[in-house]
């Protein structure tokens, strides 16, 4: 019994390690509730990581409406053309989650190749939620949400001291409604650019 729990000791660290050097990014949910309702966040507020290898493979971004691909170093804020993914500026999130749903992978690529572009460019990120759950639940929840997001951007090339994470909870609502509607869009991390270069 006491080789088997040190041989267990030794194994577990080490299938942890080879695990997270192969699993994509985010593919669980990055809020988990334990049993009393509170929030564990299974890894470090505010701490992000920074991808700076980028190839000349990537040099094209696709995911356009209209299905078309246009240079990165073309991305720009001033174009306010529907196909520039930078102006999405809202993700929307699942009930109780803080995971980014796929629809949103090329917005937030967009962004992050933009920031990574534009070492000047800053950016705050706005977390919120609906209005079920505590206040406290709530602003933790949007600070998940906005964290989530940061990591993505950091990721992809954006740098820690271009983002700024800020929960509101349900303190401010898009929409004043008490159903799936009105909860769906306050389920959301808004994009701000508090200094483009």
């Amino acid at each position: 019994m006491n080789i088997f729990r040190k041989a267990l000791i030794l194994v577990v660290p080490v299938m942890f390690l080879v695990g997270c050097a192969s699993a994509p990014i985010d593919t669980t949910d990055d809020v988990l509730t334990d049993s009393a309702g509170g929030l564990n966040d299974s890894s470090t507020s505010g701490n992000i990581g920074s991808v700076a290898d980028t190839s000349d493979d990537d040099a094209q971004m696709t995911g356009i409406e209209d299905g078309s691909s246009i240079g990165r170093s073309e991305l720009a804020l001033s174009d306010t053309s529907p196909s520039n993914l930078l102006n999405t500026r809202v993700i929307y999130f699942d009930f109780d989650r803080s995971k980014v749903r796929a629809e949103f992978t090329d917005v937030i690529a967009a962004h992050a190749e933009y920031l990574a572009n534009n070492p000047g460019a800053q950016m705050k990120l706005e977390g919120h939620a609906d209005e079920r759950g505590s206040r406290e639940y709530n602003i933790g929840l949007g600070e998940h949400r906005g964290n989530s997001i940061a990591r993505h951007l950091g990721l992809q090339g954006a740098s820690r001291g271009q983002l700024d994470v800020v929960s509101y909870g349900e303190e401010r609502p898009a929409a004043m409604g008490h159903d799936e509607t009105s909860w769906e869009l306050n389920r959301r991390v808004e994009i701000i650019y508090t200094r483009e270069q």
